[in-house]
C-alpha cells in the first residue's frame, strides 16, 4: 500500500490548521466585536459578516481555474500573503466602514487559498489514498475549530482586547506560510477532455470554473453551509441574548469540533472503501439530530450533545461530497472540483449569516435557529432521494 504520511502531506495538514486556527479565532467574536465596538444593530451585522462569504464565492467562481491552469505553489504563496495581510486591516481599521471594506476583501484570499491550499492536498497523496487522505485532510480544519474559539474566548474573557486577538490570526497566517512556502509539489498533467466535452451542447464558458456535472450536489452542500453559517456566526450571541448562558461557545465548538475528529477517524476506513453516499447520508442524519435537539431542549446538556452530534454529521459530511465531486470530475479537473464544492458551501454559508441576521432581528434568534433544523432535514431527505442516486448514475457514466 502506497505511503500516506508524507512530509509534504504532513505540512499540508499543518498549513491548513494555521488558516483555520486563524479564521476561527475571530468569526465566533466578531458579532460581539461589532456591537461592543461600533453599536452595530443585528441587521447591519448580518451584512457586515454575510460579506467576507460573498467575496469568497465571488472568488471561488474563479479559483479552480487558476489554480489548474497556472503553477499550483505560485497561486498559494499569493493566496496566502494576502490572507494573512489582511489581518493587519482590521487593526487598522477606523470606522465601522473601514472595518466593513476590509472584512469583505478578506473573502477574497481566503476563497482561493482554501482552493489551493485543498488541491495542494490532492496532488501530494497517492492515488489509492486520496479518499482516505482528504478525510484526514479535514483535521486541521477540526483542530482549528476545537482549539482557536476557545483561546479567543478566554483572550475576549481575560483582556478584552480585539487587537491582541487580531495579531494572534495574523501571526499563525504568517507561519501557515511560511510552511506552504517549503512544499515540494508535483507538476499537474493537464489531460485533454474527451472529444464530446467540447460539443456546443455540452461545454460552454462555465465549465472553465465550475463543475458544472455536480450542480445536484451543489445545491445539496449549499442546504448544509446555510446551516453552520448561522451556527457559528450567531452561537455566541444566541446563547447570550435568548437564554442568558455566556462562555459556553468556546466548550461548544470544542465538542463540535470532538465530534468531527472522531468522525473523521472513524469514517477513513469506509472512505477507503469507497462508501461515499453511504458515509454522507449517516452524516447528514445525525447532523440533523443535533441540530434538532439544540432548539428543541434550550438547556446546557442539550446543547453539548448537539454539538457532538452536528460534529460527528459533519464529519462524515464534507469528505464524502470532496470525493464525490472528484469522483465525477476529470483528473485535470481537481481544482475545479474543489472549486465548485466551496463555492455551493459558500452561497449557503453567505445566505444563512445574511438570513440569520434578518430573521433575529425582525422575530428573533430561536426562529432563526428552528429554520436552521428545518433546512439540514431539508437537506437530507434532498440527499437521500436525489443527491446520492445523482451521484452513482454520473459515477457509472464516468466509466
Amino acid at each position: 500500500m502506497e505511503k500516506l504520511w508524507t512530509k509534504d502531506y504532513i505540512k499540508v495538514l499543518t498549513a491548513n490548521f494555521t488558516l483555520f486556527f486563524a479564521f476561527y479565532l475571530l468569526t465566533p467574536l466578531l458579532p460581539l466585536y461589532l456591537v461592543e465596538r461600533w453599536g452595530a444593530t443585528k441587521d447591519v451585522m448580518g451584512i457586515v459578516l454575510s460579506g467576507y462569504t460573498v467575496v469568497a464565492l465571488i472568488i471561488r467562481l474563479f479559483a479552480g481555474h487558476i489554480v489548474d491552469s497556472y503553477p499550483r505553489k505560485k497561486v498559494l504563496l499569493v493566496c496566502f500573503s494576502l490572507f494573512a495581510l489582511f489581518f493587519g486591516g482590521y487593526i487598522a481599521a477606523s470606522s465601522l466602514l473601514l472595518f466593513t471594506i476590509v472584512r469583505t476583501l478578506h473573502g477574497g484570499p481566503f476563497g482561493a487559498l482554501t482552493v489551493a491550499n485543498t488541491t495542494a492536498c490532492v496532488d501530494v497523496l497517492p492515488p489509492s489514498r486520496k479518499a482516505e487522505g482528504t478525510g484526514y485532510y479535514g483535521l486541521g480544519n477540526n483542530l482549528g475549530m476545537a482549539l482557536a474559539p476557545s483561546i479567543g474566548l478566554w483572550i475576549y474573557q481575560t483582556t478584552h482586547n480585539f487587537e491582541l486577538l487580531f495579531w494572534l490570526a495574523l501571526g499563525m497566517a504568517v507561519i501557515g506560510l511560511l510552511i506552504d512556502a517549503t512544499l515540494d509539489l508535483p507538476r499537474k498533467q493537464v489531460m485533454p477532455a474527451p472529444e464530446k466535452e467540447y460539443s456546443r451542447r455540452r461545454y460552454n464558458i462555465l465549465n472553465r470554473y465550475l463543475l458544472l456535472r455536480g450542480w445536484v450536489l451543489s445545491i445539496n452542500i449549499a442546504f448544509f453551509g446555510f446551516c453552520f453559517g448561522v451556527l457559528q456566526n450567531y452561537l455566541a450571541i444566541y446563547m447570550k441574548e435568548e437564554h442568558g448562558i455566556v462562555g459556553v461557545t468556546g466548550t461548544f465548538f470544542m465538542l463540535v469540533s470532538a465530534g468531527l475528529i472522531v468522525s473523521r477517524l472513524q469514517g477513513a476506513r469506509a472512505l477507503r472503501k469507497g462508501k461515499l453516499t453511504q458515509n454522507c447520508l449517516e452524516g447528514a442524519i445525525i447532523a440533523s439530530l443535533g441540530y434538532t435537539l439544540f432548539i428543541a431542549f434550550p438547556q446546557e446538556w442539550a446543547f453539548y450533545v448537539s454539538a457532538l452530534l452536528i460534529g460527528f454529521g459533519q464529519g462524515h459530511l464534507w469528505p464524502a461530497f470532496l470525493n464525490m465531486m472528484l469522483g465525477i470530475a476529470r483528473p485535470d479537473q481537481s481544482g475545479i472540483a474543489n472549486s465548485t464544492l466551496l463555492v455551493a458551501w459558500d452561497v449557503g454559508l453567505g445566505i444563512g449569516v445574511l438570513l440569520g441576521g434578518a430573521i433575529s432581528e425582525y422575530f428573533s434568534y430561536t426562529a432563526t435557529f428552528i429554520l436552521v433544523a428545518l433546512t439540514e432535514v431539508a437537506g437530507t431527505l434532498l440527499f437521500a432521494f436525489v443527491g446520492q442516486k445523482n451521484f452513482k448514475k454520473l459515477q457509472r457514466g464516468q466509466k
